[in-house]
């Protein structure tokens, strides 16, 4: 998937080695409503943008892999397929939401709770903050090291590498090609890898600010938060994507290259043209809304 300014474009590899595509014109919630435009609230409307943007992406995605697949094993049920794929893909967001409040919110400030009676340094509120945040950074990277043995996530990870390498040649003002995009790095500074590491370092200060006692009221107060830690990340990302070759930026920078040693790997030539297909597709969709806007 790309995403351009004014438009998004999903690219996918049929099983007849062919690749197809989708468009879809972007309009920026902030359009809609002016104050989205704003420092930090304009992170959260990104955030929450995306992930429409991811899911739709995935069900299409999802889409054609079934019709494929159904092709292989003779026509079926391909009608009834579309509103159970639908759903399919929404429930599949939800547990994934509500799995990542339990592993990354609520499981870290349970074990955290539980230490404090074990260890009175804990008393402390900085202090019960810096842990929490240490033991989610934990689970984090575990989970990231996990997965990155599994075999189909290892080829979403080649995707993802393809993905980079072709937004940096075009970055460069080089040719979209397989070639051109070839010898590129698989890091880039403004990845969603380094995004959600920036999440979790900011997290721990916002929590330290708002201090409460009952367990419940800590845990929905952290969720409460979220829109706040995402938008303060989201700035300090775009700041220091900016300035990523001076010293002091480019060492803000640095753990979440580093990180995306496990997020990226190396693609072969066929995921670069998927990749190079579907900034392609994003481009000239841009393109085509100036040329519509200047008549």
């Amino acid at each position: 998937m790309m995403r351009t300014p004014h438009g998004c474009a999903v690219a996918v590899r049929r099983a007849d080695g062919t690749i197809e595509s989708r468009t879809e014109g972007v309009r920026r919630l902030a359009d809609y409503w002016r104050p989205l435009a704003w420092p930090v609230l304009r992170g959260f409307a990104v955030l929450v943008q995306s992930l429409a943007l991811g899911i739709r992406c995935l069900n299409y995605s999802a889409g054609i892999a079934m019709q494929d697949a159904e092709r292989a094993a003779g026509e079926g049920a391909a009608a009834r397929s579309g509103r159970k794929e639908n759903a399919l893909v929404l429930i599949s967001m939800a547990v994934a939401a509500a799995a990542a409040v339990f592993l990354f919110v609520l499981a870290p400030l349970w074990i955290t709770t539980g230490l404090k009676a074990h260890l009175a340094a804990l008393h402390d509120w900085l202090f019960f903050n810096l842990i929490d945040g240490l033991i989610r950074v934990a689970f984090f990277l575990g989970y990231l090291l996990l997965i990155s043995r599994l075999k189909d996530i290892g080829r979403v990870f080649q995707y993802h590498g393809a993905e980079h390498k072709v937004v940096h040649a075009w970055e460069a003002g080089e040719e979209l090609t397989v070639e051109k995009a070839r010898g590129r790095s698989r890091l880039h500074p403004r990845c969603g890898t380094s995004f959600l590491l920036f999440v979790m370092v900011v997290s721990i200060v916002v929590f330290s600010l708002v201090k409460l006692d009952a367990f419940w009221a800590v845990f929905l107060s952290r969720l409460l938060l979220i829109p706040v830690i995402a938008g303060l990340s989201y700035e300090l990302i775009r700041v220091s994507a900016k300035r990523c070759r001076s010293g002091f930026f480019r060492l803000v920078v640095l753990p979440g290259l580093m990180l995306q040693r496990v997020t990226t790997r190396e693609p072969d030539d066929g995921q670069l043209e998927v990749a190079v297909h579907s900034l392609r597709a994003a481009l000239q969709l841009d393109a085509a809304r100036a040329s519509r806007a200047a008549a």
